[in-house]
């Protein structure tokens, strides 16, 4: 049987470097340092679950139609990996905006930075 394939989608210095936990856990991890590149894995190689950062829209380059950077992701997950636990990663300053997202799609663990390894081991761990 194969390894669960994590998705770590790098886009700031924020993102803590977890490989060596994902290894413990038992994961494939990828890594990718935009959403359009993981999407454009989406087909081929399916995740089970993706760690992302969330990046509120705040009315700019999202022009009101997206709440965020990871709207076309988790789309885009809803179609090639339904199954797949999305873990989101975000700043206390945005906390309060992660809920109008998880009300538009499954967000299986929301972790606020700093987040720290047994924070991550939880929401791997837990179903």
């Amino acid at each position: 049987m194969s390894k669960p394939i994590l998705y770590s989608i790098i886009e700031s210095s924020a993102h803590p470097k977890m490989s060596a936990l994902y290894l413990e856990l038992g994961f494939d991890e990828l890594k990718f340092t935009s959403q359009r590149k993981a999407i454009g894995k989406l087909k081929s190689t399916p995740p089970d679950v993706v760690v992302a950062e969330f990046f509120y829209g705040y009315g700019n380059n999202y022009a009101g139609v997206n709440i965020s950077n990871l709207d076309t992701l988790l789309a885009s997950l809803q179609r090639y990996a339904p199954q797949a636990r999305v873990i989101v990663m975000v700043s206390k300053k945005e906390l309060e905006h992660v809920d109008k997202l998880k009300k538009l799609f499954p967000v299986h663990a929301v972790l606020t930075h700093p987040v720290l390894e047994e924070g991550m081991r939880e929401a791997l761990s837990g179903r």
